[in-house]
């Protein structure tokens, strides 16, 4: 029986032309073997199962060829070629960083460097996972690195490029591995299946691509572990099964069901493909990604950014034509959210389920049962009932009331004959009247109060009772209304709380006599906008100093323990019993 090697190691590539998805750094490595032009030091990095390593290795063959191609590939059957394919070759030196990350292994390394190659033109060395040497082991490295035998070219491998030391990276040319994307590693497996004998379906490998995430030696072991479950016949469905992937056939149904408002068979899906074992995490990040692709194909110029089978796009393109937009848009950013909210949660398929709810209803109707949302604003539907509940009569309804000695409240004031708006036209009028020209109307500390005896014309208008939360509401109003030039008593006032002492007269407690003084220069315009908000012109206010209570004085432990036998007599005689000393 023939001996099994993976498709990683058997198909691994030999020459630059069958390196994928690497086309400009293959491009400008043989370039420069053509040219000649060749640096002593080179870094690869990008991320695993890339060729990092593949490419350094068919780079220290090429350099080393005795009659590279015209192209800059090595030929394969000069003695330098020959030695490297039997892994004889004493030019070309690959050292694990990994397992031999100390300043001794460096130093071996050096010395090696000292001796000329026997065939060929130079030694390689090809360090990989260069990240892992130690400080010491770099600061070994360097003074060779920067001035190395002209003989010695050093390829340095690795994933991590930011914890090479900056005195290693400006010595050496920098080349950064790409991803492979999803296109490229379907067709590489489509010629590996051929090779293989194994039939496919397209479907089946772009699970398998999008499951490596970029690494195409990720993929190829992917790809045997499908072909041995399968036997021979990588199906979609067996592919899905083996790998523990949801089926995106899931997403597809939960958005169609979401465009149509059914919740409740979303919830049923949701429940069977957690019984499943599948995460609800998972599944949010999945969604995401699935609308996300959706969102894309949407237009023609974004349709390119799909990393799927052509029958995957095919999809996307016919539930894109169905979704709009703000529905896309809008379950994005809800599915964003419960990712950021899904590590804190203590209960977190209640989080999810809320989050598909959420987005079930984005398409739904504001006034249909169930949507969730506010269809009106308490306000105006208030405004409304109130309205209805009037009798339609020609003339307004004047409530008379009888004389009291005591405090007039609402109930014994006349009642206003205007609807409940009939305050806001006068609003903008009592802002410019009170605040508009303060600036000019203050004189030597003094505020000259404006005056508009023309807005006021009736008596009952000028007399409207009013509550202490009304009150309270206007004075916030007014601190909110004054210019900038007032910020700062604006704030103080806000913290102040007038009260009614014999109506209509108001008093307010100020925090001290700083505060008093401001207060005291804008207090005309205070009085003469709480009369025009509060529709009361016999509004006075007076103003005074908060009373600063004296704190006690702290008692001492003696001097509590006296107080308290004082007040307690049995507490002397149980000192007495015990014999008891105070600390």
């Amino acid at each position: 029986m023939e001996e099994y090697i993976v498709s990683a190691r058997k198909y691994r590539p030999v020459t630059f032309d069958t390196v994928v998805g690497q086309q400009a750094l293959t491009t400008t490595l043989k370039n420069a073997v053509k040219s000649g032009k060749l640096a002593h030091a080179y870094l690869f990095c990008g991320p695993r199962g890339v060729g990092k390593t593949t490419c350094a290795r068919i780079f220290a063959k090429a350099i080393n060829c005795m009659s590279p191609t015209e192209n800059g590939e090595a030929c394969g059957q000069c003695e330098s070629c020959q030695a490297f394919n039997e892994q004889r070759s004493f030019n070309i030196f690959e050292l694990d960083a990994a397992s031999n990350n100390s300043v001794e292994h460096i130093k071996t390394l050096m010395e090696q460097t000292r001796i000329p190659p026997q065939v060929g033109k130079y030694k390689v060395f090809i360090i990989d996972e260069v990240h892992m040497l130690s400080t010491a082991a770099f600061n070994a490295f360097l003074k060779t690195l920067e001035e190395p035998p002209a003989h010695v070219i050093f390829i340095l491998a690795t994933t991590e490029k930011h914890k090479i030391l900056p005195t290693i990276l400006s010595r050496c040319q920098i080349y950064d591995f790409e991803r492979m994307t999803v296109r490229n590693t379907i067709d590489h497996l489509k010629s590996v299946a051929e090779k293989e004998g194994i039939t496919y379906e397209e479907e089946a490998l772009a699970v398998i691509a999008e499951k490596a995430d970029g690494g195409m030696r990720d993929a190829l072991s992917i790809f045997d572990q499908a072909a041995s479950f399968c036997q021979g016949n990588i199906t979609y469905q067996k592919v899905i099964e083996d790998l523990n992937v949801l089926d995106s056939e899931n997403y597809f149904q939960i958005i169609d069901l979401s465009i149509i408002n059914k919740v409740a068979d979303i919830m049923v899906l949701l429940n069977q493909i957690i019984n499943k074992g599948f995460d609800g995490g998972l599944l949010v990040q999945g969604l995401a990604k699935h609308v996300r692709n959706v969102l894309m194909a949407k237009d023609p110029q974004t349709l390119p950014l799909l990393e799927v089978s052509d029958q995957q796009r095919e999809r996307y393109q016919a539930q894109a034509k169905k979704c709009p937009t703000p529905f896309l848009y809008k379950a994005l950013q809800l599915m964003n959210q419960c990712d950021i909210n899904y590590r804190q949660s203590s209960n977190k398929r209640l989080l999810v389920e809320l989050t598909l709810i959420e987005i079930a209803q984005i398409t739904q109707p504001e006034d249909a049962p169930g949507s969730g949302r506010k269809p009106r604003r308490l306000k105006s539907l208030f405004k409304q009932l109130i309205q209805q509940s009037q009798p339609k009569t020609t003339a307004p309804q004047v409530a008379v009331a009888e004389p009291a000695a005591s405090t007039p409240t609402r109930a014994t004031q006349p009642t206003k004959p205007t609807t409940p708006t009939a305050r806001a036209p006068k609003l903008k009028s009592s802002i410019s009247l009170s605040w508009g020209n303060m600036r000019q109307k203050m004189n030597g500390g003094k505020t000259i109060l404006p005056t508009d005896a023309s807005q006021d014309n009736s008596d009952s208008e000028n007399n409207q009772p009013f509550t202490p939360e009304e009150l309270q509401i206007e004075w916030l109003s007014m601190c909110n209304r004054m210019p900038q030039h007032l910020s700062g008593v604006a704030t103080r006032m806000k913290n102040m709380n007038p009260v009614i002492t014999e109506f209509p007269a108001l008093e307010v407690v100020v925090e001290n006599q700083l505060a008093m003084e401001q207060m005291e220069q804008i207090k005309g315009s205070i009085v003469n906008t709480l009369k025009r908000d509060l529709h009361n012109q016999g509004i006075t206010l007076s103003m005074r100093v908060a009373e600063h209570k004296k704190g006690e004085r702290i008692l001492t432990r003696r001097e509590q323990y006296e107080l308290m036998e004082k007040e307690n007599p049995s507490v002397a005689k149980l000192r007495e019993i015990f014999d008891l000393n105070l600390a």
